[in-house]
């Protein structure tokens, strides 16, 4: 296959492997992190021919590309609560669920690792918050037409700025991430866009 993994979105007996593929690789992240993920161990326990996963995924990296694809595809879509605050509140807790997951944590905790050591995964890891501050983006814009935040705010900046000291209790200071601090980052949040600190 020519794409780039998982670009093709498969129908059938293929979609059928891709989930047993990605379903697998998800346990070999939880079990091992990205070290633990070889295509060998994630054909075996796909119950899928080597030269399939070869084929299509090609490595490691391969796999984690897809699967971050997979999940952002996958992931809940964002809130409309009515205001920006609650739309940044439920950002907020999302973030937090998925990061304190007995499953997806360790999920991302694999990744973040393995996209400081490797090019693909980086990229990989790069589109799935694209995709996921996309999907966000459309919340903190209604917050500016109903003008709760001054005109010129960057939306992107505003999501970053929710997620970011969750990512970092996560993956730097492995401080507790309780849901009062999910909450604390989405209130700094919207105070400093309230601010003006996001205009551009």
């Amino acid at each position: 296959m020519d794409a780039t993994p998982g670009t093709v979105r498969p129908g059938g007996r293929t979609a059928k492997v891709r989930a047993a593929v990605l379903a697998a690789t998800q346990e070999a992240l939880v079990d091992g992190g990205f070290h633990a993920l070889t295509p060998d161990r994630v054909a075996a326990v796909a119950g899928v021919g080597k030269t399939t996963v070869y084929r299509r995924w090609r490595s490691s990296a391969g796999l984690v590309a897809d699967l971050l694809r997979d999940m952002a595809e996958q992931s809940l879509p964002a809130a409309d609560t009515g205001s920006l605050e609650g739309d940044l509140r439920a950002n907020a807790a999302l973030v937090r669920d998925t990061l304190t997951d007995p499953r997806m944590g360790p999920v991302f905790a694999a990744v973040i690792a393995a996209a400081a050591c490797d090019e693909e995964c980086a990229k990989a890891l790069h589109g799935f918050y694209a995709t996921r501050l996309a999907e966000w983006t459309p919340a903190v814009e209604r917050g500016l037409s109903r003008g709760e935040i001054p005109a010129g705010t960057d939306p992107l900046d505003v999501l970053r700025a929710v997620s970011a000291p969750l990512y970092y209790r996560f993956a730097v200071s492995r401080e507790p991430l309780t849901a009062d601090v999910a909450q604390r980052a989405a209130a700094a949040a919207l105070a400093a866009a309230r601010a003006g600190a996001f205009v551009v």
